[in-house]
C-alpha cells in the first residue's frame, strides 16, 4: 500500500464518520485554541511589562526626597526617604543631566483647607464656607497630569482632572475615609464639588497673627490611590502652584511651615531598567535621598513568568485531555472497523500499512483542529487585548496590543498533529495486530 493509498484511506474512514470525526476535530481545536489563546496573553502582558520595565515608566521610576518646608526645615528628614534639602529649578535642571535619566518630573504641593458642603469629616475644626461642617487640613499634589502615565497613580473611578484645568481634582480614599466614605461608595463621589482653601498668614494691626483662606471650588472628577507626593487631593500643576504662591506670600513668621521651594519632590524616570542604580548613585551624590521600587521590580518579573507558565501548563493539559479523546474515537474506530481491517489484511495488506492509514488518520484530526483552533485562539487574544486595550485607554493609561505570533500558531499546528499522532499510537497498533481471518469471523 503506498502513502497515497494510505492517505485515501485515512480520508475515507473521516468521511464516512463524520459525526465522530467532527466532534474529534472540535475538541483539538478547543484544546488548541485555549493553548494559543493563553499563550499570547501571557506573551503580551509579559512583552508590555518587561518592556515597560526596560523603557522605563512608574515602575523604573526614582522619587527623589520631598524639600524641606522652608530654608529653617533644610535637612530634616523625609519618613520615607530620609533627609532632605530644598530642590529648586536649579537642581532640577541639574539631576536632568545625570547619564541615563530619560525625564524628570516635578511634584509640587500646597498646604490646603478641604471643606465638603453637606459632608462632616472626622476630627475636622471650624465650619468651612457654604455650610460644610469639619473642614480639615490636607496636602495639595500637584503634577503634569499630560505625564500621568509616567507616575505611581492608580485611578480607582472617574477619571483624571484635564491638564491644567484649575477645576477638577481628584481624591484618594484616605482623603474620603475622613468623611466616612469608604469601599464601592467611593465611586458616588465623582461629580461632587468640594472647596479647597489656601491658608496665608499675616498680622493685624495689632501685631495679632492672624490667617486668611482664599476659597476656590473644585470638581471631583475620580477616585485616585497615589503615591507621587504626600496629600489626599490630586489636581494640575496650574492649580498646586496657584494656591502655593498664595500661601508664600504670607508672613513666615506666622506660618513658618508656608512652602518656600518651588517643588516638593521630583519622580525621575531612568532611561531603562538596568540605569536605575546608577542614576539613585548620581542622585545622592548631588545631596538628594532616593527611593525606587526595585524589589516590586524583581517580584513582578518573577509573577510574569509564574503566571505564564501556569497558563502554558493549562493549555498543555488541554491539549493532552483532547488527546485522549482521539485515542477513544480511534479505539472506537478500530472495534467498528475489524472486518475492513481484516478485509484489508487478506488483500495483501501489511501490518504497516494498516498502522500507517490510523496514524495518518490521527494526524489528519489533529492537524485541522490545530488550525482551527490556533485561528479561534488568535481570535480570541485580539478580543481580549481589545477590551483591556479600551480600559486601560479610557483611564489614560498605555494601552496593549497583540502582535500575530506566527511561530506560536506554527508550533500549535505542529504540536496537535504531533500529540494526535501519539495518542493515535496505540489504536493504530492494535488494529495492525488484527489478524486476516477477522474478515471471515465477524
Amino acid at each position: 500500500m503506498s502513502w497515497a493509498d494510505a492517505f485515501r484511506l485515512a480520508a475515507r474512514s473521516v468521511v464516512r464518520r463524520p459525526g465522530r470525526a467532527a466532534l474529534t476535530v472540535v475538541a483539538v481545536a478547543l484544546a488548541a485554541a485555549l493553548f494559543t489563546a493563553m499563550l499570547t496573553m501571557a506573551a503580551t502582558a509579559q512583552g508590555r511589562v518587561l518592556n515597560q520595565l526596560a523603557k522605563g515608566g512608574p515602575l523604573a521610576g526614582i522619587q527623589v526626597a520631598a524639600a524641606a518646608p522652608n530654608p529653617s526645615q533644610a535637612g530634616v528628614d523625609n519618613p520615607a526617604l530620609g533627609p532632605s534639602k530644598p530642590i529648586d529649578q536649579t537642581a532640577l535642571d541639574r539631576i536632568a543631566k545625570i547619564r541615563g535619566v530619560d525625564v524628570v518630573l516635578p511634584v509640587v504641593t500646597a498646604q490646603s483647607l478641604v471643606a465638603w458642603p453637606g459632608h462632616t469629616a472626622t476630627g475636622g475644626n471650624d465650619a468651612g464656607p457654604s455650610g460644610s461642617t469639619g473642614v480639615v487640613f490636607d496636602q495639595l499634589v500637584g503634577i503634569d497630569i499630560s505625564d500621568i502615565g509616567d507616575f505611581p497613580v492608580t485611578l480607582s473611578a472617574g477619571r483624571f482632572p484635564s491638564p491644567g484645568s484649575t477645576t477638577q481634582v481628584d481624591v484618594t480614599p484616605v482623603l474620603l475615609a475622613r468623611y466616612g466614605i469608604t469601599g464601592t461608595a467611593t465611586r458616588s463621589v465623582v461629580g461632587s464639588q468640594i472647596i479647597l482653601g489656601a491658608p496665608r498668614g499675616f498680622r493685624s494691626s495689632d501685631g495679632t497673627p492672624v490667617f486668611r483662606s482664599r476659597w476656590t471650588k473644585a470638581t471631583i472628577v475620580g477616585v485616585v490611590t497615589q503615591q507621587a507626593g504626600s496629600g489626599g487631593v490630586l489636581a494640575s500643576l496650574s492649580l498646586v502652584q496657584a494656591d502655593q504662591r498664595w500661601t508664600a506670600a504670607g508672613d513666615p513668621t506666622v506660618d513658618p511651615d508656608a512652602v518656600r521651594s518651588p517643588y516638593a519632590g521630583l519622580f525621575v524616570i531612568a532611561s531603562g531598567l538596568d540605569a536605575v542604580s546608577s542614576v539613585r548613585a548620581a542622585i545622592e551624590t548631588v545631596g538628594y535621598s532616593t527611593s525606587a521600587p526595585e524589589n516590586l521590580i524583581a517580584t513582578v518579573e518573577r509573577y510574569v513568568h509564574v503566571v505564564e507558565i501556569v497558563l502554558t501548563g493549562i493549555g498543555v493539559i488541554a491539549l493532552a485531555i483532547a488527546s485522549l479523546g482521539i485515542t477513544n474515537a480511534l479505539l472506537a474506530a478500530v472495534r467498528e472497523r475489524r472486518r475492513e481491517i481484516g478485509i484489508l489484511k487478506a488483500v495483501g495488506a501489511r501490518d504497516r500499512d494498516v498502522l500507517r492509514s490510523f496514524l495518518i488518520e490521527a494526524g489528519v484530526m489533529g492537524a485541522l483542529g490545530g488550525v482551527i483552533g490556533t485561528v479561534l485562539g488568535l481570535a480570541l487574544a485580539r478580543l481580549v487585548a481589545a477590551i483591556v486595550d479600551g480600559y486601560l485607554t479610557s483611564q489614560g493609561l498605555a494601552g496593549v496590543h497583540v502582535s500575530t505570533p506566527y511561530l506560536l500558531g506554527i508550533a500549535t499546528v505542529v504540536g496537535a498533529t504531533v500529540l494526535a499522532v501519539g495518542a493515535g499510537t496505540i489504536p493504530a497498533r492494535r488494529a495492525a495486530r488484527l489478524p486476516a481471518r477477522e474478515a471471515v469471523e465477524l
